[in-house]
């Protein structure tokens, strides 16, 4: 089964500042196909830009690495704008992201800020994220 999902700047950064862990494990979960992201190209600039932040000390080449992995397993699709206000402005094109792939699929906003997002039942935690694949691969077992 395939998941849907938008994957925050914030848990791409967790995930390759301490692959063992939750969102690790859902980095890990897009790079084996059971994860796939929906991005745009906004999203893919947030990336870079936050990843090349000297804090993290990311090399050029690891960035490129894990977010053209990304790119390469994504599915791109444009989002039309919608009028909600956010706390950081820059999160709206995740939440547009994922709106848009809702259309035609069922899609996930996975974040460690629930908060900055509507509550909304499709906008999941790293752990939430995990859970859903877990319930479901248990479900499809008991079949």
């Amino acid at each position: 089964m395939k998941y849907y999902v938008v994957i925050d700047t914030n848990v791409l950064v967790s995930a390759m500042l301490k692959w063992d862990s939750v969102p690790g494990n859902v980095l890990e979960l897009t790079f084996n196909g059971t994860i796939v992201p929906l991005l745009n190209i906004s999203i893919v600039r947030e990336y870079r830009e936050v990843l090349k932040r000297p804090k993290f000390h990311f090399t050029e080449d690891i960035i490129e690495g894990v977010v053209g992995e990304i790119e390469r397993l994504g599915i791109y699709m444009d989002a039309d704008e919608l009028d909600i206000q956010f706390p950081d402005p820059e999160d709206r094109v995740f939440y547009e992201v994922v709106m848009e792939g809702r259309k035609s699929k069922e899609a996930y906003l996975v974040t460690g800020n629930r908060r900055h997002f509507p509550d909304r039942s499709f906008v999941v935690t790293p752990r939430q994220m995990i859970d859903i694949l877990v319930e479901d691969y248990e479900k499809q077992e008991t079949y």
